[in-house]
């Protein structure tokens, strides 16, 4: 368990950071106020106390935030962390992202001392989840060796535009996070196929999404384009899995045979197209969750295919 000893945020690029009581983190973006926040991979940088303070032992002065961290936290290496490593500290669950970075210009401590720690010892991580931490609050390492990351992606030109509320995506949140899966990422766009194709490619190869569940854009629309778009990036397919959707639904209602639901692996990451109603959402998924778990496994390599001892 640590404590998060200081809280440090600079409104301004190239202006040392200064402290602060407490912070909203929000999701996929970083600190509010941080001028270092934004949709990349070190939305958070990380130092551990003990790491400061031996630094100043050595004879240096500095004061928090000094080396551009965010949070300083006691009890933690983060050093001898592995990179994926998930923190939660409140509501907010940061995912470790980089070990250090490279010093392009070199600072004033370090011209006085002669070395840096940040790009040695301080480590970087994206906000999975968002909300606020003060100082002295408690930070975990949540166990994820059982948990897959999720991504949600809903599809709707009305939604995108704001003239549509987004029920199914909160929806699937809901319900996968009750089974235990971390939902890393939760977006909204319009039924357009280059678009979707792009955002696919990201949660799979960059988000690095063990599965992508996306909702809308399945039917006969002449703007569903879901499936397109998901064959278009697809490495290998996995029909079984729509097919057996629209077998449970059609129990109860024959339009389930109208949808055109698609699953598909990218590379470690298996998407499904779930329709776009809240109710076909949950059938759906009442559908496939009890055996996802098994086939996330197999496509991770944690565990056995199907039939062997």
């Amino acid at each position: 368990m640590g404590i998060v000893k200081a809280i440090c945020i600079s409104e301004k690029k190239g202006v040392q950071k200064h402290r602060i009581e407490e912070a909203v983190f929000v999701t996929d973006y970083g600190i509010e106020q941080d001028a270092h926040a934004g949709k990349w991979h070190r939305q958070v940088s990380l130092l551990s106390f003990d790491s400061l303070e031996a630094f100043k032992q050595r004879g240096a002065s500095v004061i928090d935030g000094a080396f551009g961290e965010n949070l300083i936290v006691d009890e933690f290496d983060f050093r001898h962390l592995p990179v994926g490593t998930v923190f939660q500290c409140n509501d907010v669950i940061l995912e470790m992202t980089q070990i250090g970075k490279e010093c392009h210009s070199h600072c004033e401590i370090y011209k006085i001392m002669g070395e840096c720690i940040m790009p040695r010892e301080g480590v970087f991580a994206k906000v999975i989840q968002g909300g606020t931490i003060h100082v002295g609050d408690e930070m975990k390492i949540i166990d994820q060796k059982d948990r897959f990351k999720v991504a949600v992606l809903t599809l709707s030109d009305k939604g995108a535009a704001g003239d549509r509320e987004d029920k199914s995506g909160p929806l699937i949140r809901e319900i996968v996070e009750k089974e235990n899966y971390l939902v890393i990422d939760q977006r909204m766009i319009p039924d357009d196929q280059p678009l979707i194709e792009k955002t696919l490619i990201h949660l799979c190869d960059k988000t690095k999404a063990d599965l992508v569940l996306t909702t809308g854009g399945t039917g006969f629309s002449m703007r569903d384009c879901t499936p397109e778009a998901t064959i278009a990036v697809a490495h290998r397919m996995a029909p079984g899995i729509s097919e057996a959707i629209r077998a449970y639904s059609a129990q109860f209602t024959n339009r389930a045979m109208l949808s055109r639901g698609a699953s598909v692996i990218r590379g470690g990451t298996l998407i499904i197209n779930l329709p776009g109603s809240p109710k076909a959402v949950r059938e759906s998924l009442a559908c496939i969750l009890p055996s996802l778990d098994h086939g996330l496994q197999i496509l991770k390599g944690t565990a056995s295919e199907c039939g062997q001892k």
